[in-house]
């Protein structure tokens, strides 16, 4: 996603939120971060592939609004009624944009997207089965 990205944005100066879910816990744990300190000011954008129960993405926002953002856009390819509702709980009125490419079933019992493209770290990393 951030290949592309770049090419339709090719001034964007680039920052990094590594978060993963907890398998067990299913919260949001923050694993890396290369951001400035404050972001007031600036456009901030969050991509991630795949909102599925929608807390990741949500602490990705809160986190750039603790730094100061003014408003967030966030871009899925992939995401679910399930996660777009607790995104817009948690942001509350906050100026944020969701953006999707496009809207699956839902969650499984395992709080996977139905019927989904399988993890996108895996893919990512070619860990795939």
């Amino acid at each position: 996603m951030l290949e592309g990205m770049v090419k339709l944005v090719p001034t964007a100066e680039v920052g990094f939120l590594g978060m993963k879910r907890n398998e067990e816990t299913l919260v949001p744990e923050s694993y890396a971060e290369r951001l400035p300190e404050k972001l007031h000011g600036r456009q901030c954008f969050v991509l991630d592939p795949m909102l599925a129960t929608g807390g990741s993405l949500a602490a990705a926002i809160e986190f750039l609004f603790d730094r100061g953002a003014d408003e967030v856009t966030a871009i899925c390819v992939l995401g679910t009624p399930e996660g777009i509702a607790a995104v817009r709980e948690q942001v509350g009125d906050r100026n944020v944009t969701l953006v999707l490419g496009a809207l699956d079933d839902g969650l499984n019992e395992n709080a996977y997207i139905v019927p989904g493209l399988g993890d996108a770290g895996d893919r990512l990393y070619g860990t795939a089965d």
